[in-house]
């Protein structure tokens, strides 16, 4: 029998934040080799932080991904006012929800119908799409922009916010201003409502894997900002012993780190979200879901982008509910006493579980910090399941459609690739 190669390389993928690469080699019909490479330089923001105040944290980070800032300030200061032992208040509680509501809905908005929706509607990109789509181009375009307005009412600016602090933030909102866009949102959502059933109705593939799902659980409310680390597999830990289940490695061929849970590869994200978390969800949702048919939880990892749009319409409702109740302050932020010590911070960023760990000294500045962001976790499930989808896919395709299927793939995670590379081994031999 005459040995059968196949070498396939995509030297950089489109529509993702960031630059990355895949190398799949077949031999015989099966895959022999599989990377995932993720090639952009390490950023070192773990380092930058060392010997910063607790504040100056906060808008550094916000820096990492324009995207997501919202995720990373959030984190930062939960750990951070975990090491000060600052009490969070009722309003400063409900505030932060209410910001990342507009994360949730800029980000998801953006990846749904700019990133995502060409694969699934046979288009090389957006542009194409939209001569046959407007409506779509055009919906998303306006639930990014409600998005980013929420984040602009708090953070004073939606790309990089300012506005949040250790305890709060520097000023609350005037109450015409929340009532302007209160009204916004109750207009619009009939448009998130139309996006789940839209979503829904998308030629999805119905290829079902076996993974295990990882993400926040709370008490009583769909997880944001608060909760302990759950999984399918019956995981239920505190945030500060993620180090001691769920480990980070250095493969070769990318500068992120890839994450195991217990040795092996988990989901983390709005698929995970909903599925541990569907309980948590109003009857407003379980009822659109109930309409179009879609049960979670779900095993089949293209029902990432009817997750996502449960989040976006799970969202306004959200926002809408807190900016009816909302009340101005003149104390929207608690004072702070630094003090020694180590803490740990974690939300639920829009791609998935976000987990920091900051040490302090005895002046109030950081000594050590660490950042797992949700793509470093998320590479190994992305890596198994490009094995999985492209066997099932068939591997006897052309190299053009095998690449299109591996982007579409990978489009799906809506991987933030420059969020992950925040590490390097470095070795020097010298002679």
């Amino acid at each position: 029998m005459t040995d059968v190669y196949k070498d396939l390389s995509i030297p950089i993928i489109a529509r993702v934040e960031g630059e990355g690469a895949l190398h799949l080699n077949i031999h015989n019909g099966e895959i022999s080799q599989l990377e995932l490479s993720i090639y952009e330089p390490p950023r070192l923001f773990e380092k930058f932080l060392e010997g910063r105040s607790a504040n100056e944290v906060i808008d550094a980070v916000a820096r990492i991904c324009g995207i997501c800032p919202v995720a990373y300030q959030m984190s930062a200061v939960q750990a951070i006012e975990h090491i000060f032992e600052m009490p969070v208040t009722p309003w400063v509680h409900e505030m932060r929800r209410l910001f990342y509501c507009g994360e949730w809905m800029e980000s998801h908005g953006l990846h749904i119908h700019m990133l995502a929706a060409p694969d699934f509607l046979k288009y090389p990109s957006v542009i194409a799409m939209a001569k046959d789509h407007p409506e779509v181009v055009k919906r998303g375009m306006h639930l990014h922009g409600l998005g980013l307005k929420l984040m602009s009412l708090l953070g004073k600016r939606s790309v990089h916010p300012v506005g949040a602090c250790v305890g709060g933030f520097y000023a609350a909102p005037k109450i015409t201003e929340v009532q302007t866009v209160l009204a916004q949102f109750k207009q619009s959502l009939p448009l998130a409502e139309e996006l789940v059933a839209w979503s829904a109705s998308l030629p999805l593939a119905k290829v079902k894997q076996d993974f295990t799902s990882v993400s926040l659980r709370h008490a009583h409310e769909y997880p944001m900002n608060e909760g302990r680390i759950v999984s399918s597999r019956g995981l239920d830990i505190d945030i500060s012993e993620f180090d001691q289940y769920l480990k980070e490695s250095q493969v070769p061929y990318s500068t992120a780190l890839q994450c195991h849970l217990q040795g092996k590869s988990y989901l983390v994200g709005p698929m995970a979200r909903l599925n541990l978390n569907y309980d948590l969800l109003p009857k407003a949702v379980h009822d659109i879901l109930a309409h179009c048919k879609i049960n979670f939880p779900s095993q089949n990892m293209f029902h990432s982008v009817i997750a996502r749009s449960v989040e976006i319409y799970y969202a306004m409702l959200e926002a809408i509910r807190i900016m009816e109740n909302y009340v101005h302050t003149t104390t929207p932020c608690t004072p702070m006493t630094p003090r020694a010590g180590v803490g740990f911070g974690c939300t639920e960023a829009p791609r998935g579980l976000l987990w920091h760990r900051y040490e302090f000294n005895e002046e109030g500045l950081v000594t050590s910090s660490r950042i797992v962001p949700p793509t470093s976790q998320n590479q190994a499930r992305i890596e198994e399941d490009l094995r999985h989808a492209l066997t099932h896919y068939g591997l006897d395709h052309s190299d053009d459609d095998l690449r299109f299927h591996s982007e579409i793939v990978i489009r799906n995670y809506d991987p933030c690739i420059s969020c992950s590379t925040h590490f390097l081994t470095l070795k020097v031999e010298r002679a």
